[in-house]
């Protein structure tokens, strides 16, 4: 059987763990309890690949603790009192089981507490790993009794160490500056997820640097063709797109004719004139939209032929509007964007704090209500604390959306001067 390379190049230590020196650090909480000698039940909350089986199993060694582990999503109350029968042998501390209980969120009331005489006793040590929230998933008995830690998605530089640890066990990567940063951005800061991606270009023949494009080919099996039928249908289709966005009502009206007397479906132009609206002409007239709707639903109504007059308004309508593909170039820029960072939280003043737990680890901390301003403006920063602020859509000077970019400016101003005022 091959062991994942995640499995073979596992931390032997948690000073080689990366990404969490707020837990692992001199000053971490984690190396603060292990200094005490007295360990601590806890749970790792974080996101996949971040440590927390690996930080388990290196808190046990610490301790010299006898490792045990189960899965909450194939095991139960049985499995529990399997591990844990006879406790009254267990001695106390020392040799004592530390129990690593993965996914524990996934465990019910009753099983979670059937953790809590042990624990009491303290002749069991409870580890547990989640990606949700304690708060919600985990119930305030077995909470009260152990520290929710939490654990952040490695960043940059702790992906790059991986990457090292690698090399120096393995050899080099032999992938170019730019490929190098692609599977790291394409990691989402999972090192696991990214020690599978090394595992694909293993077999690369040595010397050959493979470039960002040949990479891309490694990683990413080919989307399939689309069968496209009859080329004739997107061509008309295609005609009476670019007429639209060229401004063109005559030619416009000239395709639908063509489109429909050749019995294309209504209601898939109706659908397609959606697309035209939002994609072509957007916020430069936010009326262009709801007209486009409304004919789809006329349609609807009325069919054919009378249904098809309804089309052909909006088809001019949608000529004449003015143009622009600002919110489409914007919402992909901001796709984009999310793709790449989608392991980072929101700012934790934006954060709700409904329970305890969250309250006391400054979630909604500081937070201002923007209507109890004198602008009613804030001007916070609502983008992750790593990421640096973005600007995605830019207004052009056509139609409603001049108006737009005023605001857009106004409101850039104020956050300029708050910032310059805070500061």
């Amino acid at each position: 059987m091959t062991v994942p390379l995640a499995e073979q190049l596992r931390p032997k230590a948690l000073s080689e763990v990366v990404g969490q020196d707020h837990l692992l650090g001199p000053e971490g909480f984690i190396t603060s309890v292990i200094r005490t000698g007295k360990p601590l039940s806890i749970i790792l909350w974080g996101p996949p690949g971040s440590g927390k089986t690996s930080i388990a199993r290196l808190y046990a060694k610490a301790f010299s603790m006898r490792f045990e582990t189960i899965s909450a999503i194939f095991s139960g109350i049985a499995d529990l009192k399997k591990i844990l029968k006879e406790p009254e042998e267990q001695p106390i501390f020392g040799t004592s089981i530390l129990l690593f209980v993965d996914e524990i969120h996934r465990f019910n009331k009753a099983q979670q507490d059937a953790f809590l005489p042990f624990l009491e006793s303290g002749r069991l040590v409870l580890v547990g790993s989640t990606v949700e929230n304690p708060s919600f998933y985990l119930n305030d008995a077995l909470l009260s009794r152990v520290r929710v830690l939490k654990l952040n998605a490695l960043d940059n530089l702790a992906l790059e160490q991986l990457l090292e640890r690698f090399e120096k066990k393995k050899g080099s990567l032999n992938l170019s500056e730019e490929a190098r940063h692609y599977i790291i951005a394409l990691a989402h800061g999972d090192g696991r997820y990214m020690f599978n991606l090394v595992e694909n270009i293993q077999g690369v023949p040595a010397g050959h640097e493979l470039s960002l494009a040949e990479l891309e080919k490694v990683l990413q099996a080919r989307a399939p063709l689309f069968d496209k039928g009859n080329d004739q249908h997107y061509n008309m289709i295609s005609a009476l797109h670019k007429s639209v966005r060229g401004s063109d009502p005559d030619a416009s009206l000239y395709w639908l004719a063509r489109i429909l007397g050749g019995g294309e479906e209504p209601l898939f132009v109706a659908r397609r004139l959606i697309r035209m609206a939002a994609e072509d002409i957007g916020l430069a007239d936010p009326q262009a939209l709801p007209l486009a709707v409304a004919a789809r639903d006329t349609y609807e109504m009325l069919g054919s032929p009378e249904g098809e007059l309804a089309l052909a308004e909006v088809v001019v309508y949608l000529a004449l509007a003015p143009k622009s593909n600002a919110i489409y170039t914007a919402f992909k820029a901001a796709q984009g964007a999310a793709s790449e960072t989608n392991h980072l939280n929101p700012p934790s003043i934006i954060l709700n704090a409904p329970t305890r737990l969250m309250r006391s680890m400054g979630y909604g901390k500081g937070y201002m209500y923007d209507h109890d301003t004198p602008e009613g403006f804030s001007g916070q920063n609502y983008f992750p604390d790593e990421m640096s602020r973005q600007t995605f859509y830019e207004p052009v000077e056509r139609g409603f959306e001049r108006e737009l970019k005023k605001r857009k400016e106004y409101f850039e101003r104020l956050r300029k001067q708050k910032s310059k005022d805070e500061s």
